[in-house]
């Protein structure tokens, strides 16, 4: 138990500030009021600590699609719940020492320091609520599709590409730069998924880096937004008492999926969450019917069909260096 002492010391400090401010504040009602979303973060929290995919996969698609709130208020809700639920689950896999691939994100989070306060000021502000909620199941809908389809070969990879150390650091920063200057300041969510994607296609990274590894990045990532919008704009009216109610629940729960993961297999978890990807992008579509009509739907396909095509580049360009790597011994 001596190891997870800094994640006590951490949950100790959370709850400790999160009942203060219940407390002096008199959210109660508040907190009653929004059940339903604390409920729903149960399985969003565990998503988050033992997949690449953050709390907000579940948090988005639950305000937006079933409780009709606005996709900009999913958006900061995934921000502000992430950095809660994600750092916690982060403080919890550094403490137990779970293999990570630091060079790869060092200079990811340097990319995302620099790429997400950016995205937030000058390019979020451009995305309609229709554009942020297409993206969001656009984005989860390929992950869903690469999983179902390769998650057998990626559960069976080990350690790293042999050479894969050449161009982690510049992967990294590309990633950290683009992924936190685009996706993440409209949905909220993403850039995990993306160096998941890098790692595990391009890396021939084994799962129990790659995961963890998207696990801090979406945590860095989440309190840069939330500290950003916090100071330099502001959040979306009704993330707060969202907030209040899940952020207890997704400060343990987000640790204990990547503690139960490692003893039921990342796989089954992995498979579920997948499905959900694409149930969410189905639920999105005809919801928004209406406004889509045909020709989104058809653009909208045509957004998994591109992002799985990069996947699928990914692990070709992957598996070859992988090959010249072994031949080379």
């Amino acid at each position: 138990m001596k190891p997870l002492y800094p994640w006590f010391l951490w949950l100790g400090a959370f709850y400790g500030a999160w009942l203060t401010i219940v407390i002096v504040g008199n959210h109660w009602d508040a907190i009653a009021e929004h059940w339903g979303i604390a409920l729903a973060m149960l399985l969003g929290s565990y998503a988050a600590g033992s997949t690449p995919m953050g709390g907000g996969t579940v948090g988005f698609p639950v305000l937006v699609l079933l409780f009709q709130e606005a996709p900009t208020l999913g958006r900061d809700f995934s921000f502000a719940v992430q950095s809660i639920g994600m750092t916690s689950a982060s403080i919890f896999i550094l403490c137990r020492r779970q293999p990570i691939e630091w060079p790869m994100l060092r200079w990811a989070m340097l990319g995302t320091l620099i790429g997400t306060p950016l995205g937030i000021l000058f390019i979020a502000p451009l995305a309609s609520p229709l554009f942020i909620k297409v993206l969001f199941a656009i984005v989860w809908c390929s992950f869903g599709v690469l999983h179902l389809y390769r998650l057998k070969e990626l559960s069976q990879h080990e350690g790293l590409a042999p050479g894969a150390h050449r161009f982690d650091r510049r992967a990294g920063f590309i990633v950290g730069i683009l992924a936190g200057s685009t996706v993440v300041p409209v949905t909220g969510v993403g850039i995990d998924m993306v160096l998941y994607a890098v790692l595990v296609l391009l890396c021939q990274a084994d799962l129990k880096i790659a995961i963890p590894t998207s696990v801090i990045i979406m945590a860095f990532a989440s309190l840069i937004g939330i500290a950003t919008k916090s100071t330099l704009q502001t959040v979306q009216p009704g993330m707060f008492e969202n907030w209040l109610a899940a952020a207890p629940v997704v400060a343990l729960g987000a640790p204990l999926g990547a503690f139960v993961v490692n003893h039921i297999g990342r796989a089954p978890t992995l498979l579920v969450v997948s499905i959900l990807c694409i149930g969410q992008f189905i639920w999105t579509v005809s919801d928004e019917w209406s406004r889509l009509g045909l020709a989104g739907m058809v653009v909208a396909l045509f957004g998994v069909l591109l992002f799985n095509m990069l996947f699928e580049w990914m692990h070709r360009v992957g598996g070859r260096f992988d090959r010249r790597n072994n031949n080379s011994r």
